[in-house]
């Protein structure tokens, strides 16, 4: 039992490391990215669309207050049976760059998703020098073009990922969208995504991938992972491996989200994405929770002390990812057994969804 009560409190005080370096990197880095000041690049900004009446309008409006506008505006209809379409066009006087494509495959062809598709066939009508895909329900400020896009020029990235900030007005949300950067930043330091050539140091979200031109037209990444349902996470994975450059960032104000509404919706949404937090692999998965949830109980047999030591251990770890992600960190810390709760049900919620090869989302079964 010792034995075992050590090497859990070691990958504690491991991922606790692993959490105040980012905050740390996270910081410097945003302390040093500024507005381009010139000259502009052509930007293609595409978003992948399906029953989003709701979300698009609040991001096309966004976009009529940008300092400096993507040069198109390429919006995928994916067969919406809502009035998508009707919003789209609506910013057509106020947007004149803004191009709606419809889907007309009632069916996917064989071995594609929904949103991989889309984002292929947007990829094939985009010209610009960089493509920044965003999902519809992401909220994108005044600054998003010349200071993302400078900033990935300056760097000489291939692929600049940033996972927004979460919006969480509602309990659902609160109780599990917070597990995503509590096992990303306190498992993967995001300074070896950018400089260590090991593509297993990888991380990237769908919700913002901005993309050199270049280098996605030389690999048409979405056609590679074309039937992968965290087609984000395997891309940085496989841009790494091809020896292009990549940056994944976390902490601004300038791109949020609201991922979830409620809790089922956050609950079915992160069980199709867990495991490949972990390398796709259900057994990480499994060795993580178990990691995380019998460290207390090993040293709450040692005594009281010790199970002060690691509370006070867990806590700092949501302090220090909820400051890189802009998030509560008072909120995190007071339902960090709750939101550990939902992240085993996450992962239940996920086996039983490959044993069953079905899940639901957007209308389709993405198993």
């Amino acid at each position: 039992m010792k034995t075992a009560a050590l090497i859990l409190s070691s990958f504690m005080l491991l991922r606790l490391l692993v959490a105040a370096i980012n905050y740390l990197w996270i910081r410097r880095v945003h302390s040093r990215i500024s507005k381009q000041e010139g000259p502009w690049t052509r930007w293609s900004l595409l978003v992948p669309a399906r029953n989003e009446e709701n979300n698009i309008g609040n991001l096309l409006s966004d976009i009529t207050h940008m300092d400096y506008q993507p040069a198109e505006i390429i919006i995928y209809d994916d067969n919406s049976t809502d009035n998508t379409k009707v919003v789209v066009n609506s910013y057509k006087p106020y947007l004149p760059q803004l191009k709606l494509m419809e889907g007309n495959e009632e069916q996917l062809p064989q071995g594609w998703l929904g949103k991989n598709r889309a984002c292929h066939l947007l990829a094939e009508a985009a010209s610009g020098e960089y493509l920044l895909f965003a999902d519809a329900d992401v909220r994108l400020g005044a600054d998003v073009g010349d200071k993302w896009i400078g900033y990935a020029a300056q760097q000489g990235v291939s692929l600049l990922s940033v996972f927004p900030n979460q919006i969480t007005d509602n309990r659902g949300a609160s109780l599990t969208v917070p597990i995503m950067n509590w096992i990303l930043l306190s498992l993967l330091p995001l300074p070896l995504v950018r400089y260590c050539s090991w593509s297993s140091f990888s991380a990237a979200n769908g919700q913002f991938m901005l993309f050199k031109g270049s280098a996605y037209r030389n690999h048409m990444p979405h056609e590679i992972f074309r039937n992968c349902h965290a087609e984000d996470i395997a891309i940085s994975r496989y841009f790494k491996s091809k020896k292009e450059k990549i940056i994944t960032l976390t902490g601004t104000t300038s791109i949020k989200c609201r991922m979830y509404n409620g809790l089922e919706e956050a609950l079915n949404g992160f069980s199709k994405n867990v495991f490949h937090f972990f390398g796709n692999s259900p057994a990480a998965t499994v060795a993580f929770v178990l990691a995380t949830t019998m460290t207390p109980l090993f040293l709450f047999a040692f005594g009281l002390w010790a199970y002060i030591i690691w509370l006070i251990g867990a806590a700092a770890i949501r302090v220090l990812v909820s400051a890189a992600s802009l998030q509560n960190g008072r909120s995190n810390t007071e339902l960090m057994f709750l939101q550990h709760y939902y992240f085993i049900v996450i992962v239940i919620k996920a086996f039983v969804h490959r044993s069953r090869k079905k899940l639901i989302w957007k209308g389709r079964n993405i198993y």
